[in-house]
């Protein structure tokens, strides 16, 4: 069964913003960086533990595998989050890195179909935030195409996901369609709303559509 959202008709009333809209991004972030973080906590403790210096070569993986992933973190959330940087565009090579960084190690494999060019803040925080989406689409595995094209003065922003069990999450689904959390988990939530409100803001529209196997995600801006 087919289930098209379109986003285009947008209210011009935010339904979350300000203050809370900083607390919910506060709190995905806080999230996020807690798991790494721990982590190395946990690898640190084990090397000073006199008992466990049979593990040291672990705890070493440990330390280095999470603090790679929490420089992943940090490098992705700068610019899928506010593109706090002092660079005024971005180039497709960077913004791919940032997101194999991200989805290293997930069921999905990414295939990155966008061709070298250079993309505004806005349309860097809307590409980031929609490929990552479209491979958390895929908790079973399968494949997130990402692409771009440009028409009539307009950029289309492409997720594809296709694999078993190629799903969204009710609460993706209200964030995509820009309404408020009623009930659910604001952590599944807050990133598609934020994706939403990114291209709202920029001008532009989400179209997202469900089916048997296959979620789509496009997002349209202006060039």
């Amino acid at each position: 069964m087919t289930s098209p959202h379109d986003t285009d008709a947008a209210p011009l009333d935010l339904p979350v913003d300000g203050t809370e809209l900083a607390t919910y991004i506060a709190a995905k972030l806080c999230h996020d960086f807690i798991s790494p973080s721990g982590a190395i906590v946990s690898g640190l403790d084990l090397m000073q533990d006199p008992t466990a210096q049979d593990m040291r070569d672990d705890a070493l993986a440990l330390i280095e595998q999470s603090a790679r992933k929490m420089v992943a973190l940090v490098h992705f959330a700068r610019v899928a989050f506010g593109a706090a940087t002092t660079s005024e565009k971005f180039t497709a090579r960077e913004i791919e890195g940032l997101v194999s960084g991200m989805v290293q190690g997930a069921r999905a494999s990414l295939d990155w179909r966008i061709a070298d060019g250079e993309f505004t803040k806005p349309q860097a925080r809307a590409l980031t935030n929609l490929a990552y989406l479209t491979v958390g689409a895929l908790p079973m595995g399968g494949v997130a195409t990402i692409q771009s094209r440009v028409e009539d003065g307009l950029l289309y922003l492409e997720g594809f996901a296709e694999g078993a069990r190629a799903r969204l999450k009710p609460e993706a689904v209200t964030g995509l369609a820009g309404e408020r959390l009623v009930e659910g988990l604001a952590g599944q939530w807050i990133q598609p709303y934020w994706l939403w409100l990114t291209v709202n803001e920029a001008g532009g529209a989400l179209r997202v559509k469900v089916e048997d196997g296959k979620v789509a995600l496009v997002a349209r801006m202006p060039a």
